[in-house]
């Protein structure tokens, strides 16, 4: 009896300790509500996850070969609508005008014709005016018939007719038929600087006037713009379609002023690729208060790197479930949320978020599997 009941002291500190090692082993198992999964402080399977914050997104600077050109916005081009000789030139390259500003006199004959047509369709008019009236009394005095009265009051709309067309088309022109000179005098549609002059005095103009050595292109008699706004033509690969977007900044860079950048910005990307260029037209605008741009001169384009809202994921963090995209966002230490997310485009093994999670939160990039696996 006693040497059993010393057997059994014996072997309870074995038993204790083999009971304490079995529950040392066991893992300790996550817990799972709906979309969240939580581990345990010390869980071993924390060790396999790994997470990374959300950054915002950007993209590197990019370099292009663009061109300045005149804004259209503000640029009018100057032919004559009546063919003649110049008579005088009344501006010069560099002068500010203002709308309505005589630019040069023609003589034109055209224009003369004009006039006259227009001082006829006046005298046309009085004339069936009184011939109506000369009617209407005949008729109210019973010495006419209603068809004479009918006709001359057709008479007078065609007459009145005839002068409303004559003075819009002398009013389109900014002239008009007070007298018959002859003498046309061009004058500026818009307020602006004359950046271009093409004529001289005695010089023979018309409407059709062409380049002699480009016959498909019209050649103005003024260019009239507004040289502090410039328009800048940029040529791009398929490859630029994700950077060039309207609104982002641009700076350029020419060889006249090295040191010196000027500031812009995309306005407008073409919705066709060049066919025999294979590029893609952009077009912006730059400030160009100073007036040291030209025209016509060739620049450097630096379209900076953008760092927009938008926030971007290692690639890695990104899982596909259905037809849509998750990822799991840390909520707390050992706790991660399930989140659909929109993804934009992919860079450089960045994704960009357009909305599900944003910069400053931390997502999983290491053991996504496993954390699924767990919810389903």
């Amino acid at each position: 009896m006693r040497s059993a009941l010393l057997l059994l002291l014996a072997t309870l500190p074995l038993a204790a300790g083999c009971r304490s090692g079995a529950g040392a082993s066991a893992l300790p198992d996550p817990v799972v509500s709906g979309t969240l999964v939580s581990f345990p402080p010390n869980a071993p399977q924390l060790a396999s996850l790994g997470v990374e914050p959300v950054r915002a997104a950007t993209t590197a600077d990019e370099e292009y070969f663009g061109r300045l050109t005149w804004n259209d916005d503000a640029t009018v081009r100057v032919f004559t609508p009546f063919a003649g000789r110049v008579r005088r030139v009344l501006v010069d390259v560099g002068q500010t005008v203002e709308r309505g500003t005589p630019l040069a006199e023609v003589e034109s004959p055209d224009f003369g014709e004009a006039q006259a047509e227009a001082r006829t369709a006046e005298s046309d008019l009085q004339l069936a005016e009184s011939n109506l009236a000369r009617q209407r009394e005949l008729y109210d005095h019973g010495a006419a018939a209603l068809k004479d009265v009918e006709a001359a009051e057709a008479e007078r709309a065609r007459a009145a007719a005839q002068r409303a067309r004559m003075k819009a088309t002398l009013a389109s022109c900014g002239a008009s038929a007070d007298s018959v000179t002859g003498l046309f005098v061009l004058r500026s549609p818009i307020a602006g600087t004359v950046v271009e002059r093409t004529l001289t005095p005695g010089q023979e103009v018309r409407p059709d006037q062409m380049l002699a050595n480009a016959p498909q292109l019209f050649s103005p008699l003024f260019v009239l713009s507004d040289p502090s706004r410039l328009w800048i033509q940029i040529d791009a690969t398929e490859a630029d379609l994700a950077r060039l977007r309207p609104g982002a900044p641009i700076q350029l860079r020419c060889r006249a002023y090295p040191d010196h950048r000027f500031a812009g910005r995309i306005d407008v990307v073409s919705d066709a690729v060049d066919p025999s260029t294979h590029t893609v037209h952009a077009r912006g605008t730059v400030e160009n208060l100073q007036r040291l741009l030209k025209a016509e001169m060739f620049v450097d384009v630096e379209l900076r790197g953008r760092s927009d809202a938008e926030p971007s994921v290692p690639s890695a963090a990104v899982f596909l479930k259905g037809e849509r995209h998750y990822v799991f966002v840390e909520k707390r230490p050992g706790t991660f949320a399930r989140r659909e997310v929109t993804i934009e485009d992919e860079q450089d093994s960045q994704v960009r978020i357009s909305a599900g999670v944003h910069a400053g939160e931390r997502v999983v990039t290491d053991g996504c599997v496993l954390l699924e696996q767990l919810l389903d």
